[in-house]
Formats: C-alpha cells, sequence, structure tokens
C-alpha cells in the first residue's frame, strides 16, 4: 500500500517502531499520562468547539443534536452485511476492493457523503491485516459505528504497532507463526475497513446468516469472524 495511503506496517515478528503521524495537528495536547486524561481533554475540547459553532450561527444545538443521534444509530451490523456480501459475491468483491463508497452506496441503497477516502484491506490465509489510529482515533463511524474504548486507549494505540501478535493474543486472536501480520493507521483523512476471511463450514449459509457471524472486532481486525454453530 502507498504511504499515501496512510501508514502501512508489515509485522512478520514483533519489533520496536519509531512512528510518525500525517494528522497531528499544531496545536494538539501533549502526550497524557492516561486515557482519563486524554478523555477529559476530548470533552472539554467538543464542549468548546460545539459551543462556538453556536454561538457564530454555523450550527444550532438541535441540528448537532441529530446529528449526533444519527451517528449514534450507526452499528457494526452495517459492516456486516457488506462483509457477507463481499463473501458471497465476487464481483460485489472486486468493486469493494476498487471504489469501496461508491460500491457500498451503490449496492446497499446508503448516502454515504463525506470527504474521507476508504480503503477495505483484505486478510488472506498468509495475511492478517489490523487498523489503528496512533494518534486519536479515527474510525469508520459511518460503517461501524461508535468505536470501543479501548480502541482510543493509549494502551491500544501505541502497543499494536509495536507488538500486534501480542496484542491480538490479548484478543484471543492466535495466528499461525507464516500469516504475516499488517498494521494499518487511519489519518485524518482515511479510513480502513478489514474485510475477513470467511469462516470455514460456512458454505451453506445464507448471506444473512453469514452477517451475523461478522463482529465489529473482526472489521478492525484484533478478532476473527465467528465460527458457525454446529447442529
Amino acid at each position: 500500500m502507498s504511504t499515501s495511503h496512510g501508514h502501512h506496517h508489515d509485522h512478520d515478528h514483533d519489533h520496536d517502531h519509531d512512528h510518525g503521524h500525517p494528522h497531528a495537528h499544531p496545536h494538539s495536547p501533549p502526550a497524557p499520562d492516561d486515557d482519563d486524561h486524554y478523555d477529559r481533554y476530548e470533552v472539554l475540547l467538543q464542549t468548546a468547539i460545539r459551543e462556538l459553532l453556536d454561538e457564530k450561527g454555523i450550527i444550532t444545538a438541535e441540528e448537532l443534536h441529530r446529528q449526533i443521534d444519527y451517528q449514534d444509530s450507526l452499528t457494526p451490523a452495517i459492516g456486516g452485511k457488506i462483509v457477507a456480501k463481499a463473501w458471497v459475491d465476487p464481483e460485489f468483491k472486486k468493486k469493494l476492493l476498487a471504489e469501496p463508497l461508491k460500491t457500498i452506496n451503490a449496492s446497499f441503497e446508503l448516502d454515504i457523503t463525506t470527504p474521507l477516502d476508504l480503503v477495505v484491506l483484505e486478510n488472506t490465509p498468509k495475511v492478517h491485516n489490523v487498523v489503528v489510529c496512533t494518534l486519536c482515533s479515527c474510525y469508520p463511524r459511518m460503517l461501524l459505528g461508535i468505536p470501543p474504548a479501548w480502541y482510543k486507549s493509549i494502551d491500544y494505540r501505541s502497543r499494536v504497532v509495536v507488538e500486534p501478535r501480542k496484542v491480538l493474543a490479548e484478543f484471543g486472536t492466535h495466528l499461525p507463526d507464516d500469516v504475516e501480520v499488517r498494521v494499518s493507521d487511519s489519518t485524518a483523512d482515511l479510513r480502513f475497513l478489514v474485510l475477513p476471511n470467511r469462516p470455514a463450514g460456512t458454505e451453506a449459509m445464507s448471506e444473512a446468516e453469514l452477517a451475523e457471524l461478522v463482529t465489529r472486532d473482526s472489521m478492525i481486525g484484533t478478532s476473527l469472524p465467528l465460527s458457525p454453530k454446529k447442529t
């Protein structure tokens, strides 16, 4: 993947890593000592921006609350349907990898309008992708909803680029030694969605049933899809 698509790290093993970030801001706060510090700063910053936008007449409090309600309504089920369709429809998968947002909007009758770019990272039997945002919490909310707290934590953001296999193991994800782990770092303009491998034993399952196996964490790359229930 080119560097224009954010930082991309290939890991055959864990190693130390010096890491820059393309969306560092000149007035970013100093690195916090703990996650609570970061969360408090984030809340204060959001409040200040919201009050400023309201004061300047750029957006009213009512409009802002409607947008918040919309964001809260988004869930990983949207991403799960996309992954399931890619598993059963090779032509859709080809288009999804080439033009993700255009393909998603056309296939699911959605109207995701955003200046952000989206890249779909396809797992293979020999490559496993993991997504992180090392500086803040950039995340494909339009497809997965609100990011989990651990995704925003300093612990995850700092460690997954240095010791990805160890972090994955803490999620219960143990990969064979011959599987390459690639860590992709989101930017202010770019989001990633992992297309996980289809679980074995799902050949007779419908697209809707397959979507139920796709978890939020499997689309981040920290976990694998669920296995089908044995009958």
